[in-house]
């Protein structure tokens, strides 16, 4: 089995839906399906590599704008790899004006899955001029796939021409292997706890954009004694470090930078609380509360009302709060790292809670689709 997924785009600093597709990626290769991943590089020089078992391809772009890759030479390179060795079925992850537009210009008789990652949230006039062609990709597919049933019942963009026959709920999966501690490790959670000079710490990573709400969880910290370590790079990061120096907190807030993933297992297994402090739905899941979870930690999310409190489940693994409320955020932080027997309970719940979402199991999902679509075809 031949699939061309695409990946939107890569650079060291992807995100929730990046880190998705290389899972599925390597997954999905490691079962014996030949899976080439297309992406949109960072800059104008393309590659094609193989990365594990599966083959990356990265077409060259202009940059970004609106959310998207502008890479012009990417569907054309869709349409070259498949007339290089046709492909037996195309995935597509949406949102990705980019890879629709490719699946434009590919046959239409090869099966089409989508994975709907979330609704279009910022860019809202030109979502009026895309919002039919979107209807039409999304109607035409073979498959629907969201991470949680959450995905389809807040979506407000999926069309109702899609059947509940073709709607499928497959959860994301990580791989907690490498949020193991080893001793280079271990050395740098002592470093970031030393750090925190005795406060409780408080940790939050992702791209620095506006829905991630960074900007809350700062003035959210007025309200604690606590220590934040903030990871992540993205363009409000000099606005972010402008405001904890505007509110003299700078011997409060660290901000870490680009965590490589090697060191990512330090950070969790450091902090007292993870925070996930987004403000737009744009943040419809939140694959770093997994990871938080699998060391043992409990989770601060915001009330999305999407698969974000799917995955913690408020009173059980964490506590979700009202969207862009830094009083509630505050108050919970403080709660929190004032109880650490609560954290602790908190903690191995949501450590067992992350049995429900390995990689394994989402593979082995959309291997099962993937076959039944083509055995009706």
């Amino acid at each position: 089995m031949r699939v061309l997924q695409f990946g939107r785009f890569w650079n060291v600093e992807h995100g929730g839906l990046e880190r998705h597709v290389t899972l599925l990626g390597q997954g999905l290769a490691g079962q014996g399906v030949e899976v080439v991943n297309l992406v949109a590089a960072s800059g104008l020089v393309s590659s094609d590599e193989t990365r594990g078992l599966y083959r990356l391809v990265r077409a060259p772009s202009f940059g970004m704008a609106y959310g998207t890759a502008l890479s012009p030479a990417l569907p054309l390179k869709a349409l070259a790899l498949h007339r290089e060795q046709p492909f037996d079925l195309f995935h597509l992850h949406l949102p990705d004006p980019l890879s629709h537009l490719a699946s434009i210009l590919l046959p239409s008789n090869v099966p089409r899955v989508i994975s709907w990652h979330s609704d279009i949230v910022r860019q809202k006039r030109l979502l009026k001029l895309y919002k039919p062609s979107l209807s039409r990709l999304v109607c035409q597919a073979d498959a629907l796939v969201a991470a949680t049933q959450a995905h389809f019942d807040s979506s407000t963009q999926i069309p109702d021409c899609v059947p509940l026959a073709r709607r499928h709920v497959i959860p994301y999966g990580l791989d907690y292997a490498p949020l193991q501690l080893n001793a280079r490790t271990m050395a740098l959670r002592d470093e970031l706890r030393s750090r925190a000079g005795g406060r409780g710490l408080v940790f939050a990573m992702g791209r620095h954009v506006y829905y991630k709400g960074f900007d809350v969880l700062i003035r959210a910290l007025e309200l604690t004694d606590a220590f934040l370590v903030l990871g992540g790079n993205g363009p409000l990061r000099t606005s972010l470090e402008q405001q904890v120096a505007a509110m003299g907190l700078s011997d409060r807030v660290y901000f870490s930078g680009r965590i490589p993933e090697e060191d990512l297992s330090a950070y969790f297994h450091a902090c007292d609380v993870f925070c996930l402090p987004s403000v737009e739905p744009s943040e419809a899941f939140g694959l770093v509360q997994l990871e938080a979870m699998a060391c043992g930690k409990p989770v601060v999310c915001t009330q999305l009302g999407n698969g974000v409190n799917v995955v913690n489940v408020h009173g059980q693994t964490g506590f979700a709060v009202p969207v862009g409320d830094p009083v509630a955020l505050g108050h919970c932080l403080a709660r929190l790292l004032r109880d650490k027997t609560l954290c602790q309970i908190l903690g191995a719940q949501g450590l067992h809670r992350t049995e429900l979402y390995s990689v394994s199991a989402m593979t082995a999902s959309h291997i099962k689709l993937y076959e039944e679509l083509l055995s009706t075809r």
